[in-house]
C-alpha cells in the first residue's frame, strides 16, 4: 500500500490567503480611522459646546448686574455694535461696597474675548474706562472666551419700540451725559461659529430677572 505525502499550499492559495488578509486589513484600518475621526470630532464639538456655555453663562451674569442709568449720572450703560457688545455693570464683594466696571465682549480675527476694566466708584473713572476700552486701548486681562466664532450679531430690546433693535444705523449710542435715555430690556446675541451650520442664539435679560 502506496503511503501519501503531505500536500503543502500552492503558490496560489498562498496569494490568494494574502491577498484576502490585506482587504480585511485595509477594511479594518478604514473602521478604525473613522472611529479616531469620529472620535475627534467629538470631542472638538464637545469642547466648542463647553466653552460655548461658559461664555453665554458669562454674559448672562454680566447682563443680569448691569447698572441703571441712575447709577451712572444719567449715561447709556451699554454699547452695542457688529461683533462688539460693550456695557458697564455693578460689582459686588464680601464686606466691600458696590462698584461698577465696564466689560467688552469682541469678536477678534475668529476669537470671542472678554475685558473688563478695574472696578470703581468714581464716574470720572468710569468715563476714562469706558474710552479706554471702546478705543481697544485696553489689551490686559483680555480672556479668550470661545475660538472658532465668525461673526455676532446683537438686537436689543428698547420698551415701546415694538420690536428689536438691530445693531448698525440705530445701534445703541455710548454712554453720554444728559438726556433721557430709551428704558432697555433685553438682548439677543446671535454666534456664528466655524464649521456649525445657523446661528447659536441667546435672549438675555437687562438687570435682574
Amino acid at each position: 500500500m502506496r503511503s501519501e505525502k503531505s500536500r503543502g499550499f500552492t503558490l496560489i492559495e498562498l496569494l490568494v490567503a494574502i491577498t484576502i488578509l490585506a482587504v480585511v486589513a485595509v477594511l479594518g484600518w478604514r473602521g478604525l480611522d473613522g472611529i479616531v475621526r469620529a472620535r475627534v470630532a467629538l470631542n472638538r464639538d464637545l469642547e466648542q459646546t463647553r466653552g460655548m456655555q461658559l461664555a453665554l453663562a458669562q454674559l448672562q451674569s454680566d447682563c443680569a448686574q448691569i447698572v441703571t442709568t441712575a447709577n451712572i449720572g444719567g449715561r447709556l450703560p451699554i454699547m452695542a455694535e457688529p461683533n462688539r457688545l460693550t456695557l458697564v455693570r455693578n460689582v459686588f464683594a464680601d464686606n466691600q461696597p458696590s462698584r461698577i466696571q465696564v466689560v467688552a465682549y469682541r469678536v477678534v480675527d475668529g476669537v470671542l474675548q472678554r475685558r473688563e476694566s478695574s472696578a470703581t466708584r468714581d464716574l470720572g473713572e468710569l468715563d476714562l474706562a469706558w474710552q479706554a476700552i471702546a478705543s481697544d486701548q485696553v489689551k490686559n486681562g483680555s480672556i479668550d472666551l470661545q475660538t472658532g466664532v465668525t461673526s455676532m450679531t446683537i438686537r436689543t430690546w428698547i420698551a415701546g419700540n415694538n420690536g428689536w433693535n438691530t445693531t448698525g444705523d440705530g445701534a445703541i449710542s455710548p454712554p453720554i451725559l444728559g438726556g433721557q435715555p430709551a428704558p432697555f430690556k433685553g438682548l439677543e446675541v446671535a454666534l456664528r461659529l466655524d464649521g456649525i451650520t445657523g446661528d447659536i442664539v441667546k435672549v438675555f435679560l437687562l438687570g435682574p430677572a
